[in-house]
């Protein structure tokens, strides 16, 4: 559980790192932190109650990006690759 939040935390440093140096707005940055904070804890939050009923996404830089970049429907399509495809 640690090294995925570790990866987390060093994707969204990766990634803001990259929006400074390509110059873009702040706006744009942080609306990405946030929807990346809210997805993170969206899926830390889904693994915990859905654990009870055997359903669970592993936290690794995969999960964390899409997760961070779609948000809260980042998850949704992290099941559907799951559940469905059988990707992940």
């Amino acid at each position: 559980m640690i090294e995925g939040t570790f990866s987390f935390i060093i994707a969204i440093l990766i990634l803001i790192f990259i929006l400074w140096l390509l110059g873009k707005s702040l706006r744009l940055l942080l609306k990405f932190v946030l929807n990346s904070l809210v997805g993170f804890i969206m899926l830390l939050f889904f693994n915990f109650f859905g654990s009870i009923f055997g359903v669970f996404l592993p936290v690794n830089i995969i999960t964390s990006f899409v997760t961070g970049v779609f948000g809260i429907a980042g998850i949704a399509i992290l099941l559907i690759l799951k559940y469905l495809f059988h990707v992940i």
